[in-house]
């Protein structure tokens, strides 16, 4: 049974962003700002105030208090990243994040201010000053509709809502599209494209117990891997402290930052022991091992969905956390049942950020010649081995601009290099004869889930040896039993048996990497902890890991760290 299109939808723009949240949006802007001739499509499978940095609750680092330095922030942040982050790259994001705030702000955002009426700042966990800027806890969601609003002014800036991203194009090198299925109708459009800026943000549901929306499925990430890109640094996944009970919905390391206590079933702040100068306000893998510990240890609270550790805010009061903290209350009361102004809301390590993804320089630019990846899908490495709170949007916000100003050099001396037809027949075949037209006996859901079970398993917060190499044999298996899945519903039009599946393809290509490149790093850093090698090894391991894909597998090579002033410490809070 063929599938095929015989017309092909053929559309042309200089730049094609794919993902609109904020990296991409900022990169549409900052092309529409500068030239209003270049033609820009922006596409994604959500809406763009859909996406998931709407997710994003409490801030946004920057330097703004005269007291605080560009110096201070490179330094918590290179110290956060157990020094694995590229130097150079985090001078320039840091020196860049003011600018960023300023912007936004002029663009309307609605920042929470102090009562003299300047920008407020709050403490964030490995930051050494109050710089996280915020809206209340809705910072993700009032930055992307920010972003939105502004990206409605630029004619030249066209949405494609509904469509998912299924290859890029790449000839000589040299990007020339990307293809995509619009969702509405199932036919598969080709963008034709001078650059593409990939901006489709991480791959956490490759875990089960998550704060990721659905969505987040590493698209852009797979995709440019199997486009020859190399994936850096995916060994390191960070779980935040304070998931939701049981759904592992986000409760803000804000809870923190205004003041929220940790209390083991003793109603101790254990943190003490751990971080005895920051307590709650360390660095998010120092927080998350130290809950692992206490509640493998015997002394978390048991609750109906296993062992818990109790977030507690009640001390704060009804005010405070009304003004500072009212989605967390709500989603509380929601999602647990419970009113955090009355009792503690029960909380677990969560996986929560890639701090991998797809290798790029300073300049977002990745080895394919105009390609550029920003945001969570890149690794430009400022993040290293653990991310900071509150650098996560300020580096889409930054990198996206940068990303977006970059492709307009680029596509600027270009001229559209013509896509043969054979390439979009290929990429047709393989989607609607291959996969949607396979018979089989496999449940391409009953894949993800062993998939997610090994993952909470034996790529968690501490990992060892023999764990991690049951899971790359188990996630090989499943790669083979997705070769014989069955699409159950034929038909075109929002067919999301045909999405799910192509994502659970995504997700399988990106937990062998994570699998591989934990299992080869015979070191403990930052997230990446081993129980069989618990310490730092700056003599063999300080540098990062690059996965190819090829004909016989994941092929891993390493890269040196950028140092330029700061140089490994052992890392105290």
């Amino acid at each position: 049974m063929s599938f095929h299109n015989v017309f092909a939808v053929l559309m042309k723009f200089d730049v094609v962003i794919v993902g609109a949240g904020l990296a991409g949006m900022r990169a549409a802007i900052a092309i529409a700002e500068k030239n209003s001739r270049v033609s820009i499509a922006i596409i994604a499978k959500t809406y763009p105030i859909r996406c998931h940095s709407v997710c994003a609750e409490g801030g946004t680092a920057a330097v703004l208090d005269e007291n605080d330095s560009f110096d201070l922030h490179a330094w918590d942040t290179i110290k956060g990243s157990d020094f694995l982050a590229d130097q150079d790259a985090v001078e320039f994001f840091v020196r860049e994040c003011p600018k960023e705030i300023l912007t936004l702000d002029a663009w309307g955002c609605p920042w929470s201010r102090t009562p003299d009426g300047r920008i407020a700042q709050r403490p964030f966990g490995g930051h050494s000053f109050n710089r996280t800027v915020f809206a209340m806890d809705r910072t993700g969601f009032h930055e992307v509709h920010t972003l939105y609003e502004r990206m409605l002014m630029f004619p030249n800036i066209e949405r494609f809502n509904e469509f998912f991203l299924t290859n890029l194009i790449v000839e000589d090198n040299t990007v020339k599209g990307v293809t995509a299925i619009d969702l509405k109708t199932g036919e598969l459009v080709l963008f034709e494209a001078k650059a593409v800026i990939l901006a489709t943000g991480g791959a956490g549901r490759i875990y089960g117990f998550t704060t990721y929306s659905h969505t987040v499925t590493g698209d852009g990430m797979a995709v440019a891997y199997r486009c020859g890109v190399p994936l850096k640094d995916m060994e390191f996944f960070q779980f935040h402290p304070t998931g939701l009970v049981p759904s592992g919905i986000l409760m803000t390391e804000a809870c923190r930052g205004e003041g929220g206590y940790l209390l083991n079933k003793n109603g101790e702040r254990f943190m003490k022991k751990y971080a005895p100068e920051r307590m709650e306000l360390a660095p998010r893998d120092v927080v998350a091992r130290a809950m692992w510990r206490e509640i493998i240890e015997g002394r978390g609270l048991e609750g109906d969905y296993g062992p818990y550790i109790a977030l507690d805010l009640t001390h704060l009061g009804e005010e405070k956390i009304e003004e500072r903290l009212p989605l967390i209350r709500e989603t509380a009361m929601k999602f647990a049942g419970i009113d955090p102004v009355e009792e503690p809301i029960p909380v677990k390590p969560v996986a929560h950020y890639t701090m991998g993804g797809i290798h790029t320089n300073v300049n977002c630019e990745t080895p394919i010649k105009g390609l550029f990846a920003c945001g969570e899908v890149a690794c430009i490495s400022i993040h290293g081995a653990n991310r900071l709170g509150s650098n996560s949007t300020a580096e889409c916000l930054v990198f996206g601009r940068v990303a977006g100003e970059r492709a307009l050099e680029y596509v600027l001396k270009r001229d559209f290099k013509s896509v043969s037809r054979k390439e979009f027949e290929r990429e047709e075949s393989r989607i609607f004869d291959e996969l949607l037209g396979r018979s089989g006996d496999e449940s391409p859901y009953a894949i993800k889930r062993e998939l997610n079970e090994t993952m909470d398993k034996n790529l968690w917060i501490f990992r060892e040896e023999k764990g991690m190499k049951e899971a790359v044999k188990k996630i090989r298996e499943l790669k083979e039993r997705y070769k014989n899945v069955e699409i159950v519903d034929k038909h075109r039009g929002f067919n999301t048996d045909l999405i799910q599946t192509l994502e659970i393809g995504y997700m399988l290509d990106l937990a062998e990497v994570v699998a591989i490149c934990a299992l080869l790093r015979k070191e403990s850093r930052g997230a990446h902890y081993r129980l069989d090698y618990p310490k730092r090894d700056d003599e063999n391991w300080l540098k990062h890991s690059l996965a190819y894909k090829t004909a016989d597998g994941v092929k891993v090579d390493y890269l040196p760290v950028t140092i330029t002033k700061w140089k490994p410490t052992e890392r105290r809070y």
